[in-house]
């Protein structure tokens, strides 16, 4: 009885051990045949848009596009490239590494002479004179676009990416290693006396002395708030600016350390920076009875307007954004002042809640009204008739750091570690069985996974069959989750 038990349990082992076997096999093969499809068939000149309709002959960023232009505002170029350098990481495979090679050469063609990037990425001749590429001929005309934009994580993807890539080549691709100092030294450059940073930036000279440091304030009683069309040169939280900034001054402190006694020293340039954003951050807190943050502030400090839907206000978004920017500051530097703001923060955004629990994206200032737009973007205390376009009304999910002001730095590093994994681009799901199975069942003969959803290259609101990205990323990260068991 016991050999017979014995026998049976090595067989299973044998058996489990080789359904492991064959299934990491067909993992690595649909890993690799969707991303020959990705890359050979979808990529254009190494980078990508958002979707594509199925035969490839429709495609779109945010906007429609055509098949010379590529997308860098995620999730297009920088995050198709990010999860080419994790693939590269878990299977050690070089055809990866090419292929993040090829999308940071396709970014280098497309940052701008200010130093960072606009949505768009274009190859068209014609297109391409009408920006002003740091790798094409200077051009002087004022109708040379060079304005490069902090808006929804585009800049800051991009300077992520090229960094992680040079990392991942060792320092080695001049052109590579050339463009993501660049970019880092003109951000550095368009940082204000005071931390802040505005959403657009051409790099133009600036009189420093023209933006004295001051607090938030509220404007004067009677006055007007300030309302530009150029309003993206303005400090600016939307969009997590200041978060997604900082997770690049966080990497690049790492990445471009050094090191000593097996210790990493980190540059502190780059900490520096991030520091300053974090001492705007404190600053641009407003004064009672509303202690958040404005979306977007004049250089008097106090809030203005941005789009014609995103008046100065108090908001309910950002605000939680900040919170969390905050943490993350603390998570890195250990410095508990940036957790300061935060508890009289949450206090008020818990009496502002409205009926259903939820908060409104923006409170009048003073009264703490909440405010919305009907959809002929009339200012209204009313949400009986607002766009659907931008969220008016979110959720409340405070993030609590009463944990966080009694732990010892043990505790604090241990959470920082999660953190790196995340804007260091290595975390990785742990997927299941049947999400792996699922994955690559349903990847097609040629290596692409079809969805249904609605192009608006289609002229339709009818869904279709597409190619995502977001589809691609998220099936991936199901593959490189099983790889790295």
């Amino acid at each position: 009885m016991k050999s017979f038990m014995i026998s049976l349990i090595v067989s299973v082992v044998f058996t489990v051990s080789v359904f492991a076997e064959n299934q990491s096999d067909s993992v690595r093969k649909t890993l690799r045949k969707a991303s020959e499809f990705y890359r050979e068939s979808v990529a254009t000149e190494g980078g990508y848009l958002w979707k594509y309709s199925a035969d490839l002959l429709l495609r779109e960023g945010e906007n429609v596009a055509d098949a010379q232009t590529v997308w860098v505002q995620p999730p297009g170029t920088p995050s198709i490239g990010l999860i080419w350098l994790k693939a590269y990481r878990v299977t050690g495979d070089s055809y990866y590494l090419d292929a993040a090679r090829d999308a940071g050469n396709c970014l280098v063609k497309g940052q701008l002479r200010s130093g960072g990037w606009t949505y768009p990425i274009y190859f068209d001749k014609e297109q391409r004179r009408k920006q002003n590429y740091r790798v094409d001929p200077a051009q002087t005309s004022k109708s040379v676009k060079n304005v490069s934009t902090l808006d929804d994580n585009t800049t800051q993807s991009a300077t992520l990416f090229l960094m992680e890539l040079d990392a991942a080549l060792e320092f080695s691709d001049k052109n590579i290693h050339e463009a993501a100092l660049y970019a880092l030294e003109k951000l550095i450059e368009t940082q204000f006396p005071n931390g802040a940073f505005p959403q657009g930036f051409s790099g133009e000279q600036r009189d420093d002395a023209a933006y004295p440091v001051k607090p938030a304030n509220y404007p004067p009683e009677g006055t007007e708030p300030t309302r530009e069309k150029n309003y993206y040169k303005f400090y600016t939280f939307n969009d997590h600016l200041a978060l997604d900034l900082n997770r690049v001054f966080f990497a690049a402190s790492e990445i471009y350390g050094t090191k000593k006694d097996g210790k990493q020293i980190l540059n502190e340039k780059y900490v520096t920076a991030a520091r300053r954003l974090g001492d705007f951050m404190i600053l641009a807190q407003m004064p009672e009875p509303q202690p958040a943050w404005a979306q977007q502030y004049d250089f008097e400090m106090r809030p203005c307007w941005a789009r014609k839907f995103e008046p100065a206000a108090i908001t309910g978004g950002e605000s939680q954004g900040m919170m969390n920017a905050l943490i993350e500051l603390y998570l890195f530097t250990g410095d508990k002042k940036y957790l300061e703001p935060i508890p009289k923060a949450i206090a008020y955004l818990e009496r502002s809640r409205r009926s259903d629990g939820k908060l409104a994206r923006f409170y009048e200032m003073q009264t703490n009204k909440p405010l919305y737009f009907t959809k002929n973007y009339e200012l209204t205390y009313s949400d009986a008739d607002m766009p659907t376009h931008y969220a008016f009304v979110i959720d409340f999910r405070p993030r609590r750091v009463d944990e966080l002001l009694i732990q010892n730095d043990s505790d604090r590093l241990k959470q920082l570690t999660v953190f790196r994994n995340n804007y260091r681009n290595t975390s990785l799901p742990q997927p299941k069985t049947q999400d792996v199975s699922a994955v690559i069942a349903a990847i097609d003969q040629r290596g692409a996974w079809i969805t249904q959803g609605i192009l608006k290259s289609a002229k339709s609101n009818e869904k279709t069959a597409i190619i995502d990205n977001t589809v691609f990323i998220k099936n991936v990260n199901i593959l490189l989750g099983f790889l790295n068991k």
